[in-house]
């Protein structure tokens, strides 16, 4: 349905049963994200606070929270998106079938920004503190905004056309931000703001950007969409929105959307950075505080009926998550036009999204020749790593798909059994070491700094999994209680490492003075093994903290195993070897998964406001039988 305004999908979303209105005074300061973690984990309905102790502006949250509701609210609009981008992935596609997209000039229409004179959202003007001060877990710097759209220009070639819309998100207040007048501006490596920034410093001129929070829903997925080189988000937006993007014209400053139910208007200070965060991040645990770019405030926008819109990150799933499976239907098409040779990539949401990417590609190099070794499927892993955001996986597992049509990346245990019965630990484990990870990933060696894996497989099937621990199986002291997660996957825990600290500096001086405490054991536990222990019949090992956590369920191995190691520093291996600078083992795989010094503390809730939920979850509560 092509919404107008945020307020008109609350209300249409109330219509169709998605949405309960909580009338009880709630606390933007964790209470309101405590709330929604609750709902979403339940499977609930997007959820209306009217009255925000504090503050004048209600809130809603959970707007993208489950797949049905995202239909919903999109009901008119998605099959045309699916057409223009399935034009955009073939377009010899259109000519072949000219009755199946006789429809699409009429929706690329909607592709071009409209200039208008105002708009609701110059209303009022109002100071940051007005904002409602939403904190999302206990430990975070200040209050956040969390379902931003920043939007920014190019300034060698400023216009709506090279402008990009993204979501990063931003500090309104706390640590030595100056109330009012200043906000902090997070963004990570691969952002497209990034390169709109280093333009403005090259030449000397003012970096503007403009926050709207809240408009119509189909602004906040165009700002996530990781769409091609030379799509506009705006464009995006329009086609998604089923309405063109109304943008108002200003003599002295970006445009600013006038549907949305706020704008902040700014300019980043040149030379002027300041700690932002901790902040409670998609990884489940706290981004720390670093020096970020500051946004000097110039105006506070608001409509007269504005409603604060916010999500809440944390350990996945979260509602983030549904983002990332629209992604995956609009954009699935466009991956073989992008990627040749590529049929299928999944990043791998349980495990925080960058630490894991699973990829299924072709092996068409010499055909005459029936070799399973993986040949143009390491071509196609560094055309993956050379891919904007793709380029921050840590862990590349990548297979060839004629040895199983059937195979479906987003079945991960399926898919990792595919690769461990075909993968060689002599040959087939390639690293990329000193680069570039996630910047909210603290398994590395420092901010943005880490490694990154590819494991390649492909041919017949060539190992057997282990499925029951051997009766006689003996651990290298210090290590115990081993435990089958998956089959050919042990868990095993080791020795505990010194626990990570909210001072970043702090962190990577203990894992300096710890890191023979760290790997000492892992060596120890290696070379006390060898290729002919029974132990091999599993080919993954992963030392955790707690193995009967991590063999709980698939989410909990993915998560702890991917985001709690860095490759070049945390695999390992039996009978491990150097060759010609290639490392290889032939025994089992080790990989490291323990809480190190040098990690981001682990998010967790705050057992008071759990306790006062439980209240609004009881007969008469206004989430009774949602909760």
């Amino acid at each position: 349905m092509g919404y107008r305004s945020l307020r008109e999908c609350v209300e249409d979303l109330a219509s169709h049963r998605q949405l309960v209105r909580i009338e009880t005074p709630v606390d933007a300061r964790l209470e309101a994200a405590a709330i929604h973690r609750r709902v979403h984990a339940a499977g609930g309905p997007a959820i209306y606070f009217a009255n925000v102790v504090g503050c004048r502006f209600p809130m809603v949250s959970n707007l993208f929270g489950t797949m049905e509701r995202m239909r919903l609210m999109f009901r008119d609009s998605l099959a045309a998106v699916e057409r223009l981008v399935e034009i955009r992935a073939k377009p010899q596609a259109a000519l072949r079938q000219p009755w199946k997209f006789w429809h699409a000039p009429f929706d690329a229409l909607y592709l071009l920004p409209k200039w208008v004179g105002g708009g609701p959202v110059l209303e009022q003007q109002i100071n940051v503190s007005d904002l409602p001060q939403l904190v999302s877990w206990p430990h975070d710097g200040g209050p956040f905004v969390t379902l931003p759209v920043v939007y920014t220009e190019d300034v060698r070639e400023p216009g709506l056309r090279r402008s990009n819309l993204g979501m990063y998100r931003v500090q309104l207040a706390g640590n030595e931000y100056q109330r009012d007048r200043e906000v902090g501006l997070h963004y990570q490596i691969h952002r497209s703001i990034g390169v709109h920034h280093a333009a403005a410093v090259r030449a000397g001129q003012p970096f503007r950007v403009n926050i709207f929070v809240g408009g119509p829903p189909a602004m906040s997925v165009a700002a996530v969409m990781p769409l091609p080189e030379g799509m506009s988000e705006l464009g995006f937006a329009g086609a998604l929105g089923r309405r063109r993007v109304r943008m108002i014209r200003r003599p002295h400053g970006l445009p600013i959307h006038a549907e949305s139910d706020f704008c902040i208007t700014g300019t980043v200070e040149p030379d002027r950075l300041l700690p932002e965060g901790p902040f409670g991040d998609h990884l489940g645990y706290y981004s720390l505080a670093h020096p970020f770019p500051v946004l000097k405030v110039e105006s506070v926008y608001a409509r007269r009926d504005a409603i604060w819109p916010f999500t809440v990150v944390g350990r996945p799933p979260q509602e983030d998550t549904m983002f990332g499976k629209l992604i995956h239907e609009l954009t699935g098409p466009l991956i073989p036009a992008m990627l040749p040779g590529i049929h299928e990539l999944h990043a791998v949401d349980a495990a925080g999204v960058h630490p894991l990417l699973l990829a299924i590609g072709s092996e068409r190099y010499m055909p005459f020749l029936d070799s399973p070794r993986p040949q143009e499927l390491l071509t196609q892993a560094c055309a993956i790593l050379g891919q904007g955001q793709l380029s921050l996986a840590k862990y590349l597992m990548i297979v060839a798909r004629h040895d199983d049509p059937q195979l479906d990346a987003h079945n991960v245990a399926a898919f990792l059994k595919h690769v461990l019965e075909r993968a060689d630990w002599n040959r087939d484990l390639h690293f990329h070491t000193h680069t570039t990870i996630d910047t909210l990933d603290y398994s590395g060696a420092g901010l943005n700094a880490g490694s990154k894996v590819v494991i390649a497989a492909a041919g017949p099937k060539r190992f057997e999994l282990a499925t029951a621990i051997p009766s006689a199986l003996q651990l290298p002291s210090g290590f115990a209680n081993p435990r089958i997660v998956l089959p050919g996957v042990l868990a095993v825990e080791g020795p505990a490492c010194p626990q990570p600290s909210f001072d970043y500096d702090v962190s990577l001086r203990a894992r300096t003075e710890a890191r023979e405490q760290v790997a000492g054991p892992m060596r120890w536990f290696c070379n006390e093994l060898d290729a002919v222990h029974p132990i091999n019949g599993f080919r993954l090992i992963v030392v955790v903290d707690d193995s009967q956590f991590v063999c709980e369920s698939l989410n909990n191995f993915l998560w702890a195993t991917f985001t709690r190691s860095n490759p070049a520093d945390d695999i390992y291996g039996i009978e491990e070897f150097t060759s010609e600078k290639h490392w290889g083992c032939r025994g089992t795989l080790v990989i490291d998964a323990r809480i190190k010094p040098h990690h981001a503390p682990v998010l967790e809730e705050v057992p008071e406001i759990a306790r006062r939920i439980d209240a609004l979850g009881a007969p008469g509560g206004p989430l009774h039988g949602i909760i």
